[in-house]
């Protein structure tokens, strides 16, 4: 069996890929800039995106631009823009955020409850 592009295998470059969609600021940023549609302003994607730092949110942005999920867009504006949207390839890992949310919605009642129960 080839383990080269087995994401199970160590050393496996897919497995870094997976590593990084599982992070949780990843996905949620992913799901904030495919849910606008368009590109955002680091601060209104900081208001959307309640609880994050904005460390967090600029290392999060960096590792996205970084791997080429996310383009950051600078104006010579004073004071200056900048601008966060999705590549095409981060829009295609955007659609991956919209079927984990939506799951997490549809099951948090009884995940919740399994939680209360294990723990009781």
């Amino acid at each position: 069996m080839d383990t080269t592009n087995d994401p199970y295998q160590a050393g496996c470059p897919s497995r870094l890929v997976i590593e990084m969609l599982a992070d949780k600021w990843t996905l949620l940023v992913l799901g904030v800039l495919r849910l606008n549609g368009g590109p955002l302003r680091f601060n209104e994607l900081r208001r959307r995106l309640g609880g994050i730092t904005q460390k967090m949110l600029t290392q999060t942005l960096r590792g996205l631009e970084r791997d080429g999920l996310v383009r950051r867009t600078v104006y010579a504006e004073v004071p200056a823009r900048v601008d966060y949207e999705l590549t095409e390839i981060g829009l295609r890992a955007g659609e991956l955020t919209k079927v984990i949310a939506d799951w997490a919605s549809t099951h948090a009642d009884a995940i919740t409850d399994a939680r209360a129960n294990f723990d009781g």
